[in-house]
């Protein structure tokens, strides 16, 4: 999800600049709420703010190497959500701990009010959610889905005209809560099996399933035994020849990282992309990726080089280095995960209680659900998050 500024969180909740009140309301009107308490705009567009704020001031601690790989280890225990999301999450859970809220450091699931009842667990009396953004879609119309300007947005409540084409659409985003499994009791969970290596050791399978998807890409694949020949690099990927070379010499976790990163060049790095005029950036992007893939299947990350985040979020001229960081977060997050849901590993767990189905439909959260909060949150909604 990109940068997400005041001026652009007005424009996503319908809320024109500078307009008289009523006309806001009217504009508020048009917007699909979910609640049965719904907040007041301003309300709502105070925590979009604060949810920025905090977005913002997570971003900005991400200042070396070391902090940018921790970023991505938890990112990769949260896969399902958005790199903002995971951030931001990761940002409330550590106030929660520091301030004995929760008694482990890191949050293990994340989950919905409803989603817990769902799976047969309650949010405990007074524990606060962790405020992310969730996404606010609305409905489109036409007769001719192929031509795009004949889409019309459908009011509240509107049928669609007979013979016409519904799709749903994200229109702009909204604050939601999810809570981690730590402030809930009730049915015990599952236990997912955890990958546990020797060091050097690769995860069974992850080589055959990565040299599988490169093939997949129209790319041959091929193992050298002279360090001279990748250019003197563990691997090297060639556009041209459409070819992957890895060294030989190394131990099978180092030739499974870097099979990753390889194949990280192939899904994001084609010689038209953005990424070859900032090579740096194209770089970090790649070990990120098999960062990311790697902890997922227990792999020891600490060899792992990502240089200091400063040195390449600046390199991109016109944007910040929060949004730079930010945007490369997200593509990183959405090429490793894309990559893992095609691998027939054993890996950690993403995220998500076991047994819930984020894909099935929001329900609403009851008055009840609202209170279990210290601080009374009306309106909150529950999560399909981005």
């Amino acid at each position: 999800m990109p940068l997400i500024c005041a001026r652009s969180i007005r424009a996503q909740t319908g809320t024109p600049m500078r307009q008289p009140r009523s006309d806001a309301r009217r504009s508020f009107r048009k917007v699909v709420t979910v609640s049965t308490n719904p907040q007041p705009q301003r309300d709502r567009e105070a925590k979009l703010v604060e949810l920025h704020e905090q977005l913002v001031a997570s971003v900005e601690t991400l200042v070396t190497g070391d902090e940018w790989k921790r970023a991505l280890e938890f990112a990769a225990r949260f896969r399902t959500r958005s790199f903002n999301n995971t951030l931001l999450i990761w940002w409330q859970h550590d106030a929660a701990y520091r301030q004995g809220r929760v008694p482990d450091p890191m949050p293990r699931y994340v989950a919905g009010f409803k989603q817990w009842q769902m799976l047969g667990r309650r949010v405990i009396a007074g524990q606060r959610g962790y405020m992310i953004f969730a996404p606010l879609t609305a409905r489109f119309a036409t007769s001719s889905p192929m031509d795009a300007d004949s889409w019309r947005r459908l009011r509240r409540n509107e049928r669609p005209r007979a013979g016409e084409v519904v799709r749903s659409r994200m229109v702009g985003v909204r604050p939601a809560y999810v809570w981690d499994v730590s402030q809930t009791d009730g049915h015990s969970l599952p236990e997912l099996p955890v990958p546990r290596l020797l060091r050097g050791e690769a995860p069974p399978g992850l080589w055959d399933g990565l040299a599988a998807i490169v093939r997949d890409e129209g790319f041959g694949l091929s193992m050298v035994t002279d360090a001279s020949e990748p250019r003197g690099a563990n691997g090297v990927t060639d556009f041209g020849a459409r070819a992957v070379m890895v060294r030989d010499d190394m131990d099978t976790s180092a030739r499974v990282k870097t099979l990753a990163h390889e194949l990280a060049h192939i899904r994001m790095h084609d010689p038209g992309s953005d990424a070859t005029l900032h090579r740096g950036i194209g770089e970090v992007e790649a070990e990120s990726v098999a960062l990311m893939i790697g902890a997922a299947h227990g792999i020891d990350t600490s060899d792992y080089t990502i240089p200091y985040v400063s040195s390449w979020a600046n390199s991109v001229r016109g944007k910040t280095p929060v949004e730079v960081i930010q945007e490369t977060g997200e593509r990183v997050r959405r090429t490793a995960a894309a990559i893992l849901d095609k691998l027939p590993t054993t890996q950690g767990g993403a995220g998500d209680p076991p047994g819930l189905d984020r894909s099935a439909p929001a329900h609403r959260v009851t008055a009840a659900a609202a209170a279990a909060s210290a601080e009374r949150q009306p309106g909150q909604l529950e999560v399909r998050s981005l």
